[in-house]
């Protein structure tokens, strides 16, 4: 396919292929012909079935569960594109793993998000393209260029219709203020804050929340839910403290170890998730619904290569 007069290309790894295929579908464009295995030892394997010569090649690879093979498959499938002769290589990383290890908590840990980020510039990636960071600073970390794209605006929409202006966006920690105020600011509502803190040592956390939420209801957000333990218990402080239903949502839903156990025996009503990261089949629960990133991201790669604005898209 030729967008702006480029050849343009969309391979993927095995992380998240309908994804994949829903972003070309967006396109109309074909996934490009590729596999990536492994040898009998373990040892991952990529094969290039078509030419790339010359061409702006995506590749769509999620680093999430499990995270390492996804990391192999997204740096050998870039440097077999390089040594292809690929005109450039663009790393499409909807949930970048490792983000969380993002800086030094206590002496003589790594800062493994920064490390990853010079994997995929050694292997060869010209340029990136995630959604939602952890921490917005990720972006320096990489010496190329990174656009980040925002799930907030696809998650508030989904409730634009579905809520009423008696709701108020809560912040689960006081580190995801700005996050929910974004979020707050799309759907014109209110904001509370959930504030925690341990009055001792070997005493239990204690949560407080900032804001007016008695008898309305609220919506949770957050980028990541992993074990799901801070949302849900966010989610009964929330109602204990009069909220009337409580719903929550996120980009990236990681949802290891007892997540989904969590999420289905907890207040929560309804948790709204992207496809960042894809569902396995004992997670797709009735609590749970997927909202997808594809028409974003498909957006995204057209503005790219016409050398068009991608911040345009959340103005």
């Amino acid at each position: 396919m030729n967008i702006g007069g480029l050849k343009i290309k969309i391979f993927s790894g095995n992380a998240n292929k309908d994804l994949a295929d829903a972003i070309c579908k967006e396109l109309d464009m074909p996934l490009g012909d590729s596999t990536a295995g492994k040898f009998s030892d373990g040892e991952t394997t990529v094969s290039l079935n078509e030419t790339v010569r010359g061409a702006d090649v995506f590749v769509i690879q999620p680093t999430c569960p499990p995270a390492n093979d996804n990391l192999m498959e997204l740096l050998i499938i870039i440097d077999a594109l390089k040594r292809a002769s690929a005109g450039r290589i663009n790393a499409v990383i909807p949930y970048y793993g490792y983000a969380r290890q993002d800086r030094k908590a206590k002496a003589r840990e790594p800062i493994t998000s920064k490390m990853v980020a010079d994997l995929i510039t050694v292997a060869g990636a010209d340029r990136v393209i995630s959604m939602d960071l952890h921490a917005a600073q990720l972006q320096g970390y990489f010496d190329i260029p990174v656009d980040h794209l925002l799930g907030g605006p696809i998650l508030a929409e989904y409730f634009r219709e579905k809520l009423g202006k008696d709701t108020v966006i809560v912040s689960p920690d006081l580190g995801g203020v700005q996050r929910v105020r974004n979020f707050a600011n799309i759907l014109d509502l209110p904001i509370a804050i959930i504030e925690k803190r341990r009055p001792k040592a070997n005493v239990s956390e204690v949560m407080n929340v900032i804001g007016e939420i008695e008898g309305k209801d609220v919506i949770l957000v957050d980028d990541i839910i992993d074990t799901a333990g801070s949302m849900t218990k966010a989610a009964e402080v929330l109602k204990e403290f009069g909220a009337k239903r409580v719903y929550a949502c996120c980009s990236h839903a990681v949802l290891s170890g007892p997540a989904i156990e969590r999420i289905e025996n907890s207040v929560i009503e309804k948790l709204v998730v992207t496809d960042t990261i894809p569902l396995s089949e004992e997670k797709k629960i009735d609590k749970i619904e997927v909202v997808s990133v594809a028409p974003i991201f498909a957006q995204a790669i057209k503005r790219i290569y016409e050398h068009e604005s991608v911040s345009i898209l959340f103005d």
